[in-house]
């Protein structure tokens, strides 16, 4: 059968189309019985499917993909694509097992494998980033600035379920390397191939029964964490490595589907095309048929149970803090909340930092009340300092000299205040002798040394 291969489509569905038309009419080629589209796709639907685009803003087009989707347009080749890092990862991830994203375009999911004409056709989507491929499918939208593009990455759960799906042990067949270009004018971006197939084989899509069944095994180790986490590995660390499947399982599956594996044609469309709505996390109901059918978990709504758990203590906090606030204001309190009599009591322990108390602080004689002061007025000191002798002052000196002294104290060191106050004791007591011997003397300093018989009196 011919099989057309198409590199990176970027929403241009129109021309990949109208070139296989024009091969068939210029050239008598016959049209593909299929086309292989290997990722950007785009399959955007409407301005919110833009915004969950990991692309600079003035790359984002809506493209042609929006009519395909609302059924004004129809593929008119059976399309098979894979994602890219340049994709509406909001619309694909409704789909991690893959599913119809318009009428006649099937998408392969995170990885998948499906049978067309007895040729089995696998994917994977993404591209590989080595710090996301150890991690869960955790991503959903509204996508932030680094969902938006980690939720494209490759996980090291496809490539494990991959390396399952070979289990009969056939020798690889040959690789051929298709290097195409995007689909612009003059660029080398489509080549039809020639493929053998089984003329015998049905005319429609169909799951792979031994795909099927490496996803019923590998259930399990489905993992929606943001965690890094490694995959079993016979290391001696997991009770079970091994999850490749045998013709057992697969006859199995066969079994439970009775033999009827055709993939249903069973697209709706969830959105509406080409209008403005706000990306939101859905549950596409083909991945719910699916799971379904074949025991399955679906990954978005293990996502959405994680969400619900996380948000829920939240919610519940919210509803208790209203609860108590609530409570507060309707029922009446045991205890007496009357405040007014906090203002006239004075805590003893409390430093008071107002203007009046640092300037009593500055006074010597603070614990005393004043003149102008009523007598019952407490003071608010714990204790009553006591002054060292240094500072000790005789009561004959006027205020405003003791004041001076206070602060030559505290600003000078211990030795100076001594020998200050030794000064002033003796001025104090050379004054207090004059008083009593008789009219006061102006002494000359260090009159000692210049005394003489015939001193002169000063008035």
């Amino acid at each position: 059968m011919k099989v057309a291969v198409a590199g990176c489509c970027h929403g241009a569905l129109d021309k990949m189309y109208e070139t296989l038309q024009f091969l068939e009419q210029r050239h008598g080629q016959a049209r593909p019985d299929l086309l292989l589209c290997a990722g950007d796709f785009q399959a955007v639907r409407n301005a919110g499917d833009l915004r969950c685009m990991a692309v600079p803003a003035k790359y984002r087009q809506l493209g042609e993909f929006a009519r395909y989707y609302s059924g004004e347009k129809k593929a008119p080749v059976l399309t098979i694509f894979i994602g890219g890092n340049h994709e509406a990862s909001n619309h694909l991830q409704e789909l991690p097992y893959g599913g119809w994203v318009a009428p006649n375009i099937y998408y392969l999911g995170y990885a998948g494998v499906v049978k067309y004409r007895g040729v089995r056709i696998g994917g994977l989507s993404g591209i590989f980033k080595s710090h996301d491929y150890r991690k869960g499918h955790f991503e959903c939208p509204p996508y932030n600035q680094h969902t938006v593009r980690s939720v494209y990455h490759v996980r090291n759960i496809e490539v494990f379920k991959l390396k399952q799906a070979n289990g009969s042990g056939q020798q690889p067949k040959e690789t051929k390397f298709l290097a195409l270009d995007k689909c612009l004018p003059h660029r080398d971006f489509l080549q039809i191939v020639e493929i053998p197939h089984d003329p015998n084989a049905p005319d429609h899509l169909e799951y792979d029964p031994e795909w099927i069944a490496v996803l019923k095994a590998t259930n399990n180790l489905i993992n929606v964490s943001p965690n890094l986490w490694n995959m079993p590995e016979n290391n001696g660390l997991h009770a079970k490595w091994d999850y490749s499947v045998s013709e057992d399982d697969t006859k199995e599956v066969l079994e439970e589907a009775n033999r009827n594996l055709q993939i249903p044609h069973n697209f709706s469309a969830m959105v509406p095309s080409q209008q403005q709505t706000e990306p939101v996390h859905r549950i596409n109901p083909q991945t719910t048929e699916f799971c379904a059918q074949f025991g399955l978990t679906d990954i978005n709504y293990r996502i959405q149970q994680l969400r619900e758990q996380i948000l829920k203590p939240k919610d519940e906090e919210e509803e208790e803090e209203e609860v108590d606030s609530s409570g507060s204001a309707e029922d009446p309190s045991d205890y007496n909340t009357d405040t007014s009599a906090l203002s006239l009591s004075v805590n003893p322990d409390e430093i008071i930092l107002d203007e009046d108390s640092a300037d009593e602080d500055l006074e010597p004689s603070s614990v005393e009340p004043s003149a102008d002061r009523p007598d019952n007025i407490s003071t608010t000191f714990s204790e009553v300092r006591i002054l060292p002798d240094s500072m000790t002052v005789s009561p004959n000196d006027t205020v405003g000299t003791a004041d001076e002294e206070l602060e030559k104290s505290n600003e000078s060191s211990q030795a100076e205040e001594q020998s200050l106050s030794e000064k002033l004791l003796k001025r104090i007591s050379g004054e207090n002798e004059e008083s009593s011997a008789g009219p006061k003397r102006i002494k000359r300093r260090n009159q000692a040394i210049y005394a003489s018989k015939d001193e002169d009196e000063v008035e």
